[in-house]
């Protein structure tokens, strides 16, 4: 509901708007009831629609890069490496034990993913990491 001051001939008025369907509005004015018929009907506004034209090309397909043979062991979360039980070239199973990380007063085990062997170990015993940091690569 809304509502209004007028003013007309130095005398106030107070308009409150009860309700409005299509061209007949129920207001009231200092307490009296009235309804009003509209000459012209209130536009309603609407939403706008995007219209988009066609593309003049067709989209190039995209192109995908040969998948990297090696898998990289991050870090989970930031702490310091306890321990390595792998060393470069040995052969590895899936879950086996790569390395110990303490974090928070706790010890971490960081397992393979997947079968491999060890590329590159990017990280000493005694060494702190963060989060996201590589720590082991296979192939």
């Amino acid at each position: 509901m809304k509502s209004y001051k007028f003013k007309v001939n130095e005398n106030g008025y107070t308009v409150n708007i009860k309700s409005h369907e299509d061209n007949v509005i129920n207001l009231e004015v200092n307490g009296t009831s009235f309804d009003v018929i509209m000459s012209n009907e209130i536009k309603k506004t609407k939403t706008p629609r995007l219209v988009r034209s066609a593309s003049k090309q067709p989209s190039a397909p995209l192109q995908t890069t040969p998948k990297s043979a090696k898998t990289k062991i991050i870090a989970p979360i930031p702490g310091t490496i306890l321990s390595l039980n792998v060393k470069v070239g040995d052969t590895i199973k899936e879950n086996d034990l790569l390395l110990v990380l303490e974090a928070m007063k706790m010890e971490n085990n960081i397992t393979a993913e997947k079968s491999g062997v060890v590329a590159s170990i990017q990280v000493e015993v005694g060494q702190q990491v963060l989060q996201d940091a590589v720590l082991i690569e296979l192939e």
